[in-house]
């Protein structure tokens, strides 16, 4: 299921580039355009849903799955330590309406929640 308005569908889809970090059957991650930390890596799920409460309840075997890249790209760009942040909704700051978890590392990481 992918939704051809949906930026990530597109960048899954190769219509639009996305500097890739790994990809397995069924997720992708790659490099944040706006990176807020050294490694700021999207794992993205290849299938749209729109948020991670909604990708946990249809797939968690899929979230999982994200984990596990997610925990690869760490290991292989951090040293195996990250953050790992999911935004649901517009006022949480989601802006692009396919789930993806930021992967953040690469220093010492400070807490700003808003």
């Amino acid at each position: 299921m992918t939704d051809t308005d949906c930026l990530f569908c597109r960048i899954v889809a190769g219509d639009i580039p996305g500097d890739k970090v790994a990809e397995t059957d069924t997720v992708l991650a790659f490099r944040d355009l706006s990176p807020q930390a050294p490694v700021h890596v999207l794992v993205i799920p290849k299938v749209h849903s729109p948020n991670v409460a909604a990708l946990a309840a249809s797939d968690p075997a899929l979230l999982a799955d994200m984990a596990v890249v997610a925990q690869g790209v760490a290991d292989a760009e951090c040293g195996g330590e990250f953050r790992w942040i999911f935004n649901s909704g517009a006022t949480a700051g989601q802006s692009v309406f396919h789930v993806h978890g930021h992967v953040l590392g690469g220093q010492q990481l400070g807490w700003s929640p808003a």
